[in-house]
């Protein structure tokens, strides 16, 4: 199984790093038999298996039943879960008790979208001994504030602000941090400018994964 120790020393030998989302066992077992790296049971879950129109309506609930899916097809494959919708904005208590949950089903690390605010409970998170993948740009979790599914970081003050959000996030501890939906470039200077790994969705050619 590939470890977030590993994910470092992928970046900083150049080699591509695999991650893919997944919601359930059978697909679990598929993933299992390749060489991908890294599986994330996303809070995309919602709009893929559910119908819902947002990841808003991903629940700690519908997250833990995917997630135990996921885990009994699994064998060696780091497996991370994501943050639903306003689970670590309802306190440190909560926020603890969900990892704990998540954790106990099998989980190997957490993803937490947003920067800012957020980092306080990120690493408060990590202080507890749980990895964590941060995520920045479109945050689907946003996307009512953001105004839709649209690209971000396209002007000077923004980009700035994205940089800036990515290093908080290094310095709070996160292992890796997803760049969603941003700039090809800036993805670039993101990836350069930081010692951890990026994942892209949509970010173009220059993420480490």
């Amino acid at each position: 199984m590939k470890t977030i120790n590993e994910f470092k020393i992928s970046k900083e030998s150049n080699k591509p790093i695999s991650v893919v989302t997944c919601y359930d066992y059978w697909s679990a077992l598929i993933i299992n038999d390749t060489d991908i790296d890294a599986i994330l049971v996303g809070d995309s879950v919602a709009m893929v298996m559910h119908g819902f129109e947002t990841t808003v309506n991903a629940e700690v609930e519908m997250m833990s039943y995917h997630l135990a899916a996921v885990k009994r097809g699994l064998v060696e494959k780091l497996l991370i879960a994501d943050f639903p919708f306003l689970a670590h904005r309802k306190g440190d208590k909560y926020a603890i008790e969900t990892v704990d949950k998540f954790v106990k089903l099998g989980a190997n690390a957490v993803k937490i979208e947003g920067a800012g605010s957020n980092v306080s409970t990120i690493k408060h998170i990590i202080n507890s001994g749980i990895p964590v993948m941060g995520h920045i740009g479109l945050t689907p979790q946003s996307v009512n504030s953001i105004g839709g599914y649209i690209l971000q970081g396209k002007n000077e003050a923004t980009a700035k602000q994205l940089i800036k959000d990515a290093k908080a996030l290094e310095d709070a501890g996160c292992f890796s941090i997803v760049l969603e939906l941003i700039p090809a470039q800036l993805a670039k200077e993101i990836t350069e400018s930081i010692s951890i790994p990026t994942i892209g969705i949509g970010a173009g050619i220059y993420t480490s994964g």
